[in-house]
């Protein structure tokens, strides 16, 4: 995943009202930390922090006076209402460090006619380099036939990269598109013709 670069400024107005007149000038507050350091409060750009952060686990290379850092965004707080990005809590990670994140599973394919693709598990969390995320896992489930179950040990990761769930944790189930009652439908037939032959 290509580090995206935002630049940064120090904050050193905190509260509700300092973060409201960040937010009016089109900037996200945040806040920076993790390996032992104390908490940084910064303002990002508004734009680019909201086109950034559009991929999960976008990898951030911040400038903060002049110095970058790599971070990862640990926490993102939207508008439920305006979906504008309200803060970002964002951890530090360092080249070749493992970190454990969430990544979501995308189908690709067309299971067996008469079949229905129910994904089990819609995101997985594996471990992975900070510097070597995937953006997502694919599952191919071409012309996978009923019964088809496909587990987090049948997962294609990118090489470094493991999954942090039970070999046999269920992630996709293909199972037959349920049909009709034809026995409900044969009840009831032979309901009308019991009360057909008692109106006769």
């Amino acid at each position: 995943m290509p580090e995206v670069k935002l630049t940064a400024e120090l904050r050193t107005e905190f509260g509700k009202g300092a973060a409201r007149r960040i937010r009016r000038a089109h900037k996200v507050p945040a806040v920076l930390y993790g390996h032992g350091t104390d908490p940084v409060h910064i303002t990002l750009p508004g734009h680019e922090t909201l086109l950034a952060l559009r991929q999960a686990n976008a990898l951030l290379s911040i400038d903060v006076d002049g110095k970058s850092q790599l971070a990862l965004p640990k926490q993102v707080q939207r508008d439920p209402i305006k979906h504008s990005i309200e803060h970002v809590d964002l951890v530090l990670v360092r080249r070749g460090e493992k970190v454990t994140v969430e990544v979501q599973i995308e189908i690709e394919g067309e299971a067996a006619a008469g079949t229905l693709v129910d994904v089990i598990a819609p995101t997985v969390s594996i471990e992975a380099e900070a510097t070597h995320i995937p953006q997502q896992i694919v599952v191919s489930v071409e012309g996978a036939e009923a019964g088809t179950q496909i587990t987090a040990a049948d997962l294609q990761l990118p090489a470094g990269s493991t999954v942090q769930a039970e070999a046999e944790t269920l992630i996709v189930n293909i199972t037959n598109v349920p049909t009709g009652e034809p026995e409900d439908e044969t009840a009831e037939g032979a309901e009308a013709e019991g009360a057909a032959s008692e109106e006769s």
